[in-house]
């Protein structure tokens, strides 16, 4: 009796989490129709904009790479060190490396937020662009998980 109450509140759940999607892509079929008519040409493709997902990187190693710097004026040689930062972080059941330069140091296995193009995971950024879409794949993210949830429900009780 349990698993049947369960279920129900599974099924409102995904039908909330349908919606929800179905809204959100109507919404976003009108951007980009609206974007589409804005453009002169007669050619209306569709360019799907860049879904930026957040992650959790860590630090996999941090060094000091002295760079040398010379001032045009006075051809006089100007030392600065920069911190060269490298990081993994997981995206579509990969692992992926890069690195940057930092002002400051940071230590191994410290972790911190990326953002990743859902349509390219090598692309990340600190920061996410202007025009963040996370509805979409964020909803399937929930339905997913959901179903996954009762399957093992429904499987552990008998």
């Amino acid at each position: 009796m349990a698993n049947l109450g369960i279920m129900e509140k599974a099924r409102k759940l995904l039908d909330a989490a349908a919606r929800r999607a179905a809204k959100q892509d109507v919404e976003n079929r009108r951007v980009t129709e609206a974007s589409n008519s804005k453009r002169g040409n007669d050619t209306t493709q569709s360019i799907p904009l860049p879904i930026w997902m957040e992650t959790v990187a860590r630090v996999t190693e941090c060094h000091r790479e002295l760079s040398k710097v010379r001032k045009l004026a006075l051809r006089v040689p100007n030392y600065t060190d920069n911190v060269i930062v490298s990081f993994t972080y997981y995206a579509h059941a990969q692992i992926y490396y890069d690195h940057f330069s930092s002002p400051i140091e940071r230590t191994q296995g410290e972790a911190f937020s990326v953002y990743y193009n859902a349509l390219n995971p090598r692309q990340n950024t600190f920061s996410p662009p202007r025009f963040v879409n996370h509805q979409r794949l964020s909803d399937t993210t929930i339905l997913s998980s959901i179903l996954v949830s009762i399957l093992l429900l429904v499987m552990t009780s008998g």
